[in-house]
């Protein structure tokens, strides 16, 4: 009978360690939730351009700002293969921030479909973010909910552009036609076509020009005395010529450029 007791008390002394243990390693592998405005990290490893990793292993993208692809998807994984000043964009984040203690700010969306945190990075009181776009080594990337400085992040645009810094050297002299977007793919282009088509979807509104090249712009971006253009874009845009620029990105095999703000498109007739 003893011997049946020790037994099991053993067996529920057993149960129980197994399951605080589990219960730990839930804890430990379960993302922190983060409800205040900030909270302050070391960056242990700079990704590329607008992505780090924090010593607590969390990866953050940037928010506001897109630099160059470091990286390229190809069939299951990814291989390197940066574009235009992709490097560089990397090279200088580090040096802003790399091993360094940053503060994270958040805005209303505070994680991407990858899990990622989205966040304003800063280093001291100097915003990362604004920084990268300042210097040109990244394009705004305006991307609703988070807006919160978006008008900070157009004003370093224009003053990278206007200095003719990283991504911007050159630019006017980088002038094509849709039907060479393929071929430039991961380059800042202008490109001058005429829109033969639209088509509206429930966030977007994208211009179709010949060789299958597209722009794509978000709705909310458009702003309020320009909405006739997403209420009859056919009106608006079909048969005229148009210069945009930006980075020409390939999406399911196709060239297209994002706009961020409605200064990178121009109706030319």
């Amino acid at each position: 009978m003893r011997h049946q007791i020790k037994y099991a008390i053993s067996l529920i002394a057993l149960i129980a360690a197994s399951l605080i243990i589990n219960f730990s390693r839930h804890i430990n592998s379960t993302p922190k939730v983060y409800n205040n405005s900030s909270y302050n990290y070391t960056v242990s490893r700079v990704v590329d351009g607008d992505t780090i990793e924090l010593s607590n292993r969390e990866i953050v993208r940037y928010i506001g700002m897109d630099a160059p692809e470091i990286r390229e998807k190809k069939n299951a994984g990814w291989i390197y293969k940066p574009r235009p000043y992709a490097e560089e964009a990397k090279e200088f984040n580090q040096k802003l921030i790399g091993g360094k203690s940053v503060r994270l700010e958040f805005d209303v969306q505070k994680r991407d479909k990858y899990k990622r945190l989205l966040a304003y990075v800063y280093r001291g009181d100097e915003m990362v973010n604004i920084e990268m776009v300042r210097e040109g080594f990244a394009m705004i990337y305006t991307y609703p909910p988070n807006l919160k400085y978006s008008q900070r992040f157009l004003d370093a645009q224009k003053e990278a552009r206007g200095n003719k810094r990283g991504l911007w050297v050159n630019l006017e002299e980088n002038k094509i036609l849709a039907s060479q977007a393929k071929n430039n793919i991961g380059m800042m282009r202008i490109i001058e076509s005429e829109v033969i088509d639209t088509h509206l979807t429930e966030k977007l509104l994208i211009l179709k020009f010949k060789d299958n090249f597209k722009v794509v712009i978000y709705k909310n971006n458009i702003p309020f005395s320009m909405k006739d253009m997403a209420r009859s874009p056919n009106k608006y845009f079909k048969g005229k010529i148009v210069r945009v620029y930006g980075i020409i990105k390939e999406y399911k095999g196709y060239p297209e450029i994002m706009l961020h703000d409605m200064s990178q498109l121009e109706i030319l007739n």
